[in-house]
């Protein structure tokens, strides 16, 4: 988990984002949807962040890092059991 925290006016301004499902100080809740998308846009070749930037998020709010890592766990969920092994895989 990322050590970065969320300020109240960050986490209003990302659960304004339709990607994501919820939203608290220490963590972010993404749709299920979006990591669908995730994965296929991955997949075409666009890397992690990019896809993140395209949907809406600010990199400098939420962080490279949880981005890399989010990346990590659904690649590796959607490679052990495909794309249904990548739902409910929070962040």
């Amino acid at each position: 988990m990322s050590k970065i925290r969320f300020k109240e006016v960050e986490m209003e301004r990302l659960n304004k984002n339709p990607n994501v499902e919820r939203v608290s100080e220490k963590a972010i809740t993404y749709t299920d949807e979006f990591k669908k998308e995730f994965i296929e846009e991955y997949l075409k070749g666009k890397m992690p962040y990019q896809i993140f930037q395209e949907a809406g998020f600010d990199i400098d709010i939420i962080g490279m890092k949880r981005v890399e890592q989010s990346a990590c766990r659904w690649l590796k969920a959607y490679n052990d059991d495909g794309i249904i092994g990548v739902r409910g895989k929070e962040c």
